[in-house]
């Protein structure tokens, strides 16, 4: 049945105005009732307004399966419902239905959601299997399916040669097929590929710097981030909500406190302030920065706190030490009825480690399985035995590690020495260093404290055959490194490293401060 202009018209209007379920069924009777439930044009703007302004998917899926025959307009609402809220079986199911159904005929405007689920639900055969269907309705050189199809593969790492020779081979490339291809390249982290296509690019919007400095964040090249940053706000683009959240995550990691100062300012003026992300983000960096009462302010002025927002919070207090303050907080989080997760314990269990709470920390240890579901992984267990190190109790420490389900890691055997070293329990000291020569043969750091723990009781034999055992090898220690923020700049300082501009003015402060020039040091080795 056609709709006339004029019922058109008060319906669109209606659904522009429907902010709550029962007013939106209230104009669904009414549909039904004169005779409209079938018509396809009202039923998609009924889908896209339960998805879109309710985001009730569920009941857009009852109005979709109420239709006898649902055109392709529909079909491709519901599927991009199923992809943007994440339920990507979904999302396939239907697809499946429409492929063995052969009606409506599949366009080239579904694929690219189809793929934004494939890589989630079937990995590198789904994506695959959706490409020769593309291939045989005759889609392939559609450029929004080609970037689809690039950005599909590009999420299994096993299939970026086939991302980068879809890219390649691509007649027609847009800024987004060049982020899309960048955004590959960093979740693989293959950052020296990344930064050389990002290069390469001829034009830039907004995402593609932000696919480039999210990846530099995600890999940790956090100088590098916001030496990006920079330059994107020279080249006149304005950073939005996802610039601001990685740039933030930068400034945490590196201490840049006065720069995330700048930016807090940057995203109150363009109220930016309003998305709890950024809340959270900006927690997490004050608390990184140790400006803990910044972070508490932050965090009691965001009106709609979560999960995360809370665990930002422990976490900070844990951090610097403050073990009682995140107790404190977690216990006004529980006030919330705010469900716990394994970040949650994460954090906890830090505070205690770093406070010597051992009963507090055995508590949380033991409630996280008995109160709350969760079982502990590596990172729990890795706290655990820091907070037992510190504390002497070895025996313990030892027991947890034994009934670990999962081999234990470089964090949890680092933890057991740390306790080791405070209370001189070479023994132990002697175990966690051989097993942590195991995990990563090459650190020429472990060999050397294996040696000096062979030293300081009196076994040279073995640790002259250690020290011989690494020059043979030509295990090198991962050298320190330590950074300072001037004038907005981070300085980065690593071991043995002479490579700073300023080296020889840093070189001559030092030896008019302590006196000494290199060879008066040399020469009391």
């Amino acid at each position: 049945m056609p709709a006339t202009s004029n019922l058109s018209t008060q319906i669109l209007t209606i659904l522009d105005k429907i902010n709550n379920l029962n007013h939106f069924k209230q104009l669904q009777s009414y549909l039904i009732t004169t005779g409209h439930s079938q018509h396809q044009f009202f039923s998609f703007k009924l889908v896209r307004c339960c998805v879109l302004s309710l985001s009730n998917v569920d009941y857009a899926r009852s109005i979709f399966s109420s239709l006898v025959s649902p055109n392709v307009y529909l079909y491709t609402a519901m599927i991009t419902a199923y992809s943007s809220h994440r339920d990507h079986d979904s999302s396939l199911v239907l697809y499946r239905d429409m492929v063995r159904n052969k009606r409506p005929k599949v366009t080239h405007f579904i694929y690219p959601h189809v793929l934004k689920s494939c890589p989630e639900v079937l990995g590198s055969n789904g994506t695959k299997m959706v490409h020769t269907q593309i291939v045989k309705t005759g889609y392939h050189e559609y450029p929004v399916v080609q970037t689809a199809l690039l950005d599909a593969y590009s999420r299994v790492s096993s299939d970026l040669g086939v991302a980068r020779q879809l890219f390649d081979e691509m007649s027609e490339r847009n800024v987004v097929s060049w982020t899309a291809m960048v955004s590959g390249y960093t979740r693989a982290g293959e950052m020296e590929n990344a930064v050389e296509l990002f290069e390469q690019m001829p034009d830039r919007d907004t995402p593609s710097w932000n696919s480039i400095i999210a990846g530099c964040t995600q890999n940790g090249m956090f100088s590098e981030a916001i030496r990006l940053l920079r330059r994107m706000i020279v080249d006149g683009l304005k950073p939005n909500h996802v610039t601001v959240l990685c740039s933030l995550s930068a400034f945490g990691h590196t201490g840049m406190l006065q720069l995330g100062k700048s930016t807090h300012g940057y995203i109150l003026r363009n109220r930016l302030g309003s998305n709890s992300r950024i809340a959270n983000g900006l927690v997490d960096m004050y608390g990184k920065c140790g400006s803990l009462k910044e972070a508490r302010m932050v965090f009691d002025e965001t009106p709609e706190r979560n999960l995360t927002s809370w665990n930002s919070m422990i976490n900070s207090f844990a951090l610097h030490g403050q073990s009682e303050s995140a107790i404190a907080v977690f216990e006004e989080m529980m006030q919330h009825d705010v469900t716990p997760d394994n970040v949650t314990f994460v954090g906890l269990l830090n505070a205690c480690a770093h406070g010597g709470l051992v009963e507090k920390g055995r508590y949380f240890f033991t409630s996280m399985v008995s109160d709350h579901g969760i079982e502990p992984d590596i990172h729990h267990i890795g706290c655990f035995i820091d907070l037992l190190g510190r504390a002497g109790q070895f025996d313990e420490a030892m027991e947890v590690i034994k009934t670990m389900k999962t081999p234990p890691d470089e964090a949890v055997w680092g933890s057991l020495l740390n306790g080791c070293k405070i209370y001189g329990r070479m023994d132990l000291a002697e175990i966690a260093v051989k097993k942590l020569i195991e995990l990563e043969p090459n650190n020429g750091g472990y060999g050397a404290m294996l040696a000096n723990i062979y030293g300081a009781i009196g076994e040279w034999d073995k640790a002259r055959t250690v020290w011989k055992r690494l020059k043979e090898q030509k295990a090198n220690k991962i050298p320190g490194c330590s950074w300072i923020e001037i004038d907005n700049q981070v300085h980065q300082f690593y071991s043995a490293d002479d490579s700073h501009l300023k080296i020889e003015d840093i070189h001559l402060i030092m030896e008019s401060i302590f006196g000494f020039s290199d060879e008066n040091i040399y020469s009391f080795v």
